[in-house]
């Protein structure tokens, strides 16, 4: 797959979280198999701004390439000012905008999935980003109630430049709740001629395998399942190339630990992110309460690791 002249040998990418897709997490899904990873999504205005903790989460390293920073903001100009600025300082391969999110403190300004509100306004945005900048703009959006007002959407982010479209099949009223539809995104991915990606229940092989037939995406992103589990690229990679890859308990620790290290090495020491982590990891398996329970109540990495390696 080409996004406008980029070459990307692989068909899953890892979605842009906010508190989960730092450098090292990045890092890590990339080694697992993920074709194309994102950043954080970062604020348009802090980034111009000069703000460390906005420039930290859009870090990258060239052993994560392709490489997408996502930002947010509601003024094509100060977007397209930010973008430059990132174009210039970064050099990621491509830059996207957030059109989707569904958060109220997102949603309030203007940003996120509320300019799915205005068709005209949103052309105007991705216009001016898209033509002042010479890497690739793509663009994540969720779906709408009606199908035909998505569908126009679609249509006016690649009349006006957008490189690649991510679907995420629910709305933004549902949030994260409820099936996604990935009928919607079917036909979106009919109706245009730039790559479409579908995100949302992409949970394993089997589930991107059933995507891919059901809808002729070109790429599908994985979300929350990778979450304490970045494996699930070897795995999904895998169960498409008609392999068995099972994914264990210990191959899991044994990630969560490379990410701990990694989170040391590259400077990331926050440690609520590590635990984030490794709840996820834990979740699900049988007498790992106890664990989980001493987890939430640790302060130091380093009793962390000690945790971890005693299972």
């Amino acid at each position: 797959m080409k996004i406008k002249g980029t070459e990307i040998s692989g068909n899953i990418f890892l979605a842009p979280m906010c508190n989960v897709t730092n450098l090292p997490f990045r890092l890590l899904c990339k080694r697992y198999g993920a074709a194309v990873v994102y950043t954080e999504m970062i604020n348009a205005d802090a980034y111009l701004m000069d703000s460390a903790v906005t420039k930290k989460r859009c870090s990258i390293l060239t052993e994560e390439r392709p490489v997408g920073i996502q930002m947010f903001g509601s003024d094509a100009g100060k977007l397209a000012k930010a973008a430059q600025k990132i174009e210039h300082d970064l050099a990621p391969d491509m830059i996207d905008i957030n059109i989707g999110c569904p958060a109220y403190d997102v949603m309030k300004n203007g940003c996120g999935a509320s300019l799915l509100k205005d068709p005209v306004k949103l052309g105007t945005l991705v216009k001016k980003i898209s033509s002042s900048i010479n890497i690739p703009l793509t663009c994540k959006i969720r779906i709408l109630p009606n199908d035909q007002d998505v569908m126009d959407v679609a249509r006016v982010i690649q009349g006006n430049g957008a490189a690649l479209l991510t679907v995420h099949g629910r709305t933004a009223k549902q949030g994260y709740s409820g099936k996604a539809n990935w009928e919607v995104i079917r036909k979106i991915k009919s109706g245009l001629d730039i790559p479409v990606v579908l995100n949302g229940d992409i949970t394993d092989g089997r589930s991107a395998k059933q995507a891919f037939e059901m809808t002729g995406c070109d790429a599908v992103m994985v979300g929350r399942a990778a979450i304490g589990n970045p494996g699930i690229f070897l795995e999904i990679n895998s169960y498409l190339e008609g392999k068995a890859t099972q994914t264990t308990l210990q191959s899991k620790i044994s990630a969560l630990l490379d990410y701990v290290q990694l989170s040391i090495s590259l400077g990331y020491t926050d440690i609520l992110p590590m635990k984030m982590q490794a709840q996820k990891t834990l979740k699900g398996f049988e007498g790992s309460g106890k664990l989980r329970d001493s987890i939430s109540r640790t302060e130091s990495i380093e009793n962390l690791q000690e945790l971890l390696a005693s299972i």
